[in-house]
């Protein structure tokens, strides 16, 4: 089954700690590339990038910055396929950003006929 591992921090890291992170995390990204775990990774761009998009009544509204203002904010993902619940947790708990924020884990729903990456 695919989770979805999704990693919250605060966005103030020196940029020391934010290699050193990256570093652990390609090499826990190539460990479970190897037992075939391993679907896709990435880090996001701050959130002073982010955009958010409503529409209502047919009319768009962009704001500035993400949806939610925490002083956590989604700083990357992990999306793996884990044989159930248990096994994402365990690896949720491998992902080094969860040292120092949260790892939110989520079952991801397969769609029937969405296009395959």
């Amino acid at each position: 089954m695919k989770y979805i591992l999704l990693i919250h921090h605060e966005e103030a890291l020196d940029e020391n700690e934010r290699q050193h992170l990256l570093k652990e995390s390609v090499q826990l990204a190539n460990q479970l590339h190897e037992k075939g775990q391993y679907l896709d990774a990435a880090p996001l761009q701050p959130t002073s990038e982010t955009k958010s998009v409503v529409v209502r009544n047919g009319k768009r509204l962009v704001t500035d910055g993400p949806f939610a203002e925490t002083r956590e904010q989604i700083g990357g993902y992990f999306l793996i396929d884990a044989k159930d619940l248990d096994e994402a947790i365990d690896i949720a708990a491998r992902l080094p950003p969860a040292r120092i924020g949260t790892v939110e884990v989520r079952p991801v729903t397969e769609v029937e006929g969405l296009p395959k990456v």
